[in-house]
């Protein structure tokens, strides 16, 4: 029953496209029939030459032409129905192919952020790329090999029985010995383990393969291989264990298999010869023993054909059944009726947030009761030691994950209620880590306003200082990034998003350390340009560089997931409390010296936290 239910969710995503797999039935159909004829065209030309052997003058040399036009024509009318088929199954494959690619990009995109940290990106990349790439080949490949590797057979058999009972018996029964044996093998709980894990060893080979890809000046730094690369080398293991596994497995079933399948005619034979020494009319049943031996041969191919679409429908099963279950992951909930905010006053109202569930053992709150407002027009600015919460407190304000207890709104419009468009459209986000499409550098900028001219893309890379180093490439700003194209340093990156960020205009804009990768000049002028474009907004900024919100209206400083202190540059001075410390330790880092003579001046304590 569970093959079955596996084998009909990949028949219900072969229907999306039933017209074209139907045509695609029906000419595999035709041609598997087709390719029947020259075996009835070879009987009748045997059955003409053996009543005639002693009379030659008396063949109906006719006869014997007409059957072999008849089994040239059924030839090529098979290769043509074949061709036609083949046409029909791919044209609906790829169409399928496009679609649920499609839906799984936007079921991705719709998912909580929280799957996207628990799930490798390899192991993403692979059941969106490998996994639906493999539908291809069971609706454009196995389905119609399916069809002439079934019929094929059937009629074949049903010809032999028609001709000889007995003979279609010696040929029918190793048939189904070969079949049961293979049945044991991919139809036990075994052998569906093995073929779970192996899915599980590719992908989670093809996770560590991208991460030891990405880490390479790491690697190169630290003279890592592939062999002291312990996770990559694990996985590799893992993956020639259970492929190694899975041969010993079926190597006897499979064997046997091979050998009995290839080896019909040794069937035939014997039952065939202890038939012809009783014989009434030897002449009739040597044309039909001769016939046998001339067609449990070709039986094999078809039969051969269904093992390897049995095997390979395993691993096809094993990949849809991921794909299943991301579509299984729920998404972002959304209203039925988005409400707008009137204003963009940020607002945060006992807000308590934890990645893991409660009752899962790795639970660990991560903000407690998290109360403040962001007024609109003016500048809130979150400080605190690493780890402390600040990225989450803005991740949350974009839905990246929903709150387990409070409240987030918008104009008093909670975030929930507004429906994930009209979010992204109220705020723009510009990371720290920095992530470019392999796309030109203009496409890259107008993602922020998909409608900006070429005039509005250059004036935003202007206000973000990016404007002349595009101009110095080669092809300005038709320069691709990444692949194939130009690699960006992290500081023009970084630029490029603001300019991003810019072409948005958005009236809530969130920063997390935006001027990291710019050097001292470039800072300024990036802070020149933001202080353009945060006129009139609503701004949230995660600063380590505390010289950067000396002029916030509020600053909150977020230690271990609770708002310890908060108000202005000076009003938090005067308490001397973390703020304090930490601005002492941000001067004292600012007059640092490499190799200077006098003696380092101590930073805060530790309770001051990474500034880093």
């Amino acid at each position: 029953m569970k093959a079955n239910s596996e084998l009909s969710a990949l028949l219900g995503i072969a229907g999306e496209k039933k017209g074209l797999l139907i045509a695609a039935g029906f000419f595999s159909t035709l041609s598997s029939l087709l390719q029947i004829a020259p075996f009835v065209a070879v009987y009748k030309i045997m059955e003409e030459l053996l009543r005639h052997a002693g009379d030659s003058a008396g063949i109906d040399k006719g006869l014997i032409t007409d059957w072999g036009i008849a089994a040239f024509a059924a030839l090529i009318l098979s290769l043509l129905t074949l061709y036609i088929g083949g046409m029909c199954s791919h044209i609906a494959a790829f169409r399928i192919l496009y679609e649920l690619r499609m839906k799984l990009a936007d079921h991705v995109a719709r998912i909580s952020m929280g799957y996207h940290t628990k799930t490798a990106t390899g192991e993403l990349k692979k059941i969106i790329e490998a996994s639906v790439e493999k539908i291809e080949k069971f609706i454009a490949h196995q389905l119609p090999d399916m069809v002439s590797a079934v019929v094929i057979p059937l009629v074949l058999l049903g010809v032999m029985f028609y001709l000889d009972w007995r003979l279609a018996l010696a040929t029918l029964v190793p048939v189904v010995l070969g079949f049961w044996l293979q049945a044991r093998v991919y139809a036990s709980e075994e052998g569906r383990k093995a073929y779970r894990e192996f899915q599980y060893a590719v992908e989670e080979m093809n996770a560590t393969g991208v991460e030891y890809v990405r880490g390479m000046p790491a690697v190169k730094i630290f003279g890592i291989t592939a062999e002291s690369f312990l996770t990559f080398k694990k996985a590799v293991t893992r993956y020639r264990d259970i492929s190694l596994g899975i041969t010993h497995l079926c190597k006897t079933s499979y064997s046997l298999f091979f050998v009995i399948i290839s080896s019909l005619f040794a069937f035939v034979v014997p039952v065939g010869l202890l038939v012809l020494r009783g014989y009434a009319e030897e002449q009739a049943f040597a044309i039909t023993f001769v016939l046998f031996l001339v067609i449990s041969p070709s039986l094999s191919a078809p039969l051969l054909k269904l093992l390897y679409l049995g095997g390979g429908l395993r691993e096809i099963v094993e990949g849809n059944k991921r794909i299943q279950a991301v579509f299984a992951e729920p998404v972002v909930e959304e209203p039925a009726a988005p409400r707008v905010p009137a204003s963009y006053d940020i607002e945060f109202r006992d807000v308590s947030f934890a990645y893991e569930k409660e009752d899962s053992k790795d639970f660990k709150p991560v903000l407690e009761n998290i109360r403040f407002v962001a007024r609109g027009g003016e500048m809130t600015a979150l400080v605190g030691p690493s780890g402390g919460g600040k990225s989450t407190i803005a991740n949350l304000l974009l839905r990246f994950w929903d709150v387990q207890e409070g409240c987030i709104t918008i104009g008093g419009v909670p975030i929930r209620e507004m429906g994930t468009e009209a979010l992204m459209d109220t705020v723009s986000f510009v990371f720290q880590d920095v992530h470019l499409f392999y796309d030109t550098i203009e496409e890259n900028i107008r993602m922020g306003n998909t409608t900006a001219t070429k005039q509005d893309v250059i004036a935003a890379a202007r206000i973000a200082c990016c404007h002349e180093f595009i101009e110095k490439l080669e092809h300005g700003y038709a320069t691709r990034i990444g692949e194939g194209g130009t690699s960006l340093s992290g500081g023009e990156a970084q630029r490029v998003a603001i300019a991003r960020a810019v072409l948005k205009n958005a009236p809530i804009l969130v920063l997390d350390e935006a001027t990291a990768y710019a050097d001292a000049d470039n800072e300024r002028k990036i802070q020149q340009g933001l202080a353009e474009l945060v006129k009139g907004k609503t701004v949230l900024i995660i600063a380590h560089r505390l010289s950067t919100i000396q002029g916030a209206e509020q600053i909150l400083v977020v230690k271990q997931g609770r708002i310890a202190e908060r108000g202005t540059h000076e009003q938090l001075r005067l308490e001397s409390g973390i703020y304090e410390q930490m601005w002492q330790a941000h001067i004292s880092a600012a007059a640092w010296r490499l190799g200077g003579r006098k003696p380092v001046v101590q930073t805060a304590s530790a309770e001051g936290g990474d500034l880093g």
